[in-house]
C-alpha cells in the first residue's frame, strides 16, 4: 500500500463516510465543497490506496439472535509463527468469532463471540475453544452493556 497525502477534502470525504457508508456521492461532495465527479475520483483513490477497506451494515445482534456477546482471552502453548497461523486459521472459520486479535502481553489473542445464549456460548466454548491444538487457557468476560460503539478511527478534518 502507497502513502497518500491527504487534504482537508479527503478528511471530510472519509469522515463522513465511515459515519454513513451510505451516504449519496451527491451529498458526499457537498459536505466536502467539490462537486460529484471528482469526489468520486477521489473516492475511487482512496480506496485504491487501501484507507477504505469496505462497506457494511452494522447489524442488531439481539434483533437476530445473538443476546451474548463474550470476549475471551485465548493462551497459546507456543507462539511459533506456525502455531500463530494455525489459530487464526481455525478463528476465521468460526461464524461465531466475529473478531481476533493478536496481543502481546500475558495473552496472546482476544476474542469477540456471539451466542444466543449463555447454554449456546458453552458448547461453543468446550468444542471448539477449549479443544484447539496448542490453546492452554481461555478467560471469559461476558458483555454486560455497551457504552460507545465507535467504528473506524478518528479523522480530524482541521
Amino acid at each position: 500500500m502507497s502513502r497518500i497525502k491527504l487534504d482537508k477534502i479527503d478528511r471530510k470525504i472519509l469522515r463522513d463516510l465511515q459515519a454513513d457508508g451510505r451516504i449519496t456521492n451527491v451529498e458526499l461532495s457537498k459536505n466536502a465543497g467539490i462537486s460529484a465527479p471528482p469526489c468520486l475520483r477521489r473516492v475511487r483513490a482512496l480506496e485504491e490506496h487501501g484507507l477504505i477497506k469496505g462497506y457494511y451494515a452494522r447489524l442488531n445482534g439481539a434483533a437476530l439472535g445473538y443476546a451474548l456477546t463474550v470476549f475471551a482471552q485465548i493462551k497459546l502453548e507456543s507462539q511459533a509463527e506456525g502455531d500463530l497461523k494455525r489459530f487464526e486459521e481455525k478463528c476465521a472459520a468460526l461464524d461465531m468469532v466475529r473478531e481476533c486479535h493478536m496481543l502481546s502481553g500475558e495473552v496472546d489473542f482476544l476474542l469477540r463471540i456471539v451466542a444466543p445464549d449463555w447454554d449456546e456460548y458453552q458448547k461453543f466454548l468446550t468444542r471448539e475453544l477449549t479443544s484447539m491444538d496448542n490453546v492452554t487457557s481461555v478467560k471469559t468476560m461476558p458483555l454486560v452493556r455497551s457504552v460507545k460503539e465507535d467504528v473506524g478511527v478518528p479523522v480530524s478534518v482541521d
